[in-house]
């Protein structure tokens, strides 16, 4: 396994409780879009063993193109050790990351694609309306909807609605308003539905989609292939 170890180049504040970090990017990395990273903090393999406390699965919210590696998370006053001490980094400090790899992938089917996702997990999605907005290929229409109850919405720049784009940009504030409109996209049921949040907010959106007559092959999850398939496959219309 390689590690990387690279700079933090920019830090920017997005919201009053989310940042990303721009890293420097090392000659023979590449990704694509939708990938994740093992990121970590200085010490983490310091011991025999490696100190979890100081790894985080992360997004990767910028493509290859933009020359940085960006990092965009949130940090809440009351927070974890890592979070507590990413939150003290400055520019210039190291930090490394290792085992990278994408589980949504953007797929080109031909059929209309639906971004569902709560919160900072807008993240993981960034570079797929980035790189559809490069090369539409095989790609109908693209919606995103996002619920956050702070209201801070992120990435108002990237995700606003296009009509020339054959993009749309959703943003709510709590759950009823996002699930009626869940089930109003699920009409499609052609569509191809990405979900990216917490365990909870999978299971639920998946028991919505299902319940609306989507099929699980329909439905893809920021997650292994093994783990997706035991989301998909609980029994959860029981």
């Amino acid at each position: 396994m390689k590690i990387y170890w690279t700079k933090i180049n920019k830090i920017i504040e997005e919201t009053s409780e989310i940042k990303t970090y721009m890293l420097d990017c090392p000659q023979d990395f590449t990704w694509e879009e939708g990938s994740f990273t093992h990121f970590a903090l200085e010490g983490f393999n310091a011991g025999d063993e490696p100190n979890r406390n100081l790894i985080r699965h992360m997004s990767i919210s910028t493509l290859p193109q933009e020359d940085s590696i960006g990092i965009t998370t949130r940090i809440r006053e009351q927070c974890s050790e890592f979070k507590s001490i990413l939150r003290n980094l400055e520019v210039g400090n190291e930090v490394a990351f290792f085992r990278t790899f994408s589980n949504v992938p953007l797929k080109r089917e031909n059929e209309n694609i639906y971004l569902l996702s709560s919160g900072v997990g807008l993240a993981t999605f960034r570079p797929l309306i980035l790189d559809y907005f490069e090369r539409d290929d095989d790609i109908k229409h693209m919606h995103s909807l996002n619920i956050d109850s702070s209201k801070e919405f992120l990435f108002t720049d990237i995700f606003e609605t296009a009509p020339e784009k054959n993009f749309t940009s959703q943003f709510v504030d709590n759950r009823q308003n996002y699930y009626d409109e869940v089930k109003n996209l699920a009409a499609d049921k052609d569509g191809i539905f990405y979900i990216v949040g917490s365990d909870e907010f999978l299971i639920d959106n998946i028991k919505v989609l299902r319940e609306q007559g989507i099929k699980p092959d329909k439905i893809m999850l920021d997650k292994r292939e093994q783990q997706s398939a035991e989301f998909l496959s609980v029994d959860i219309l029981g």
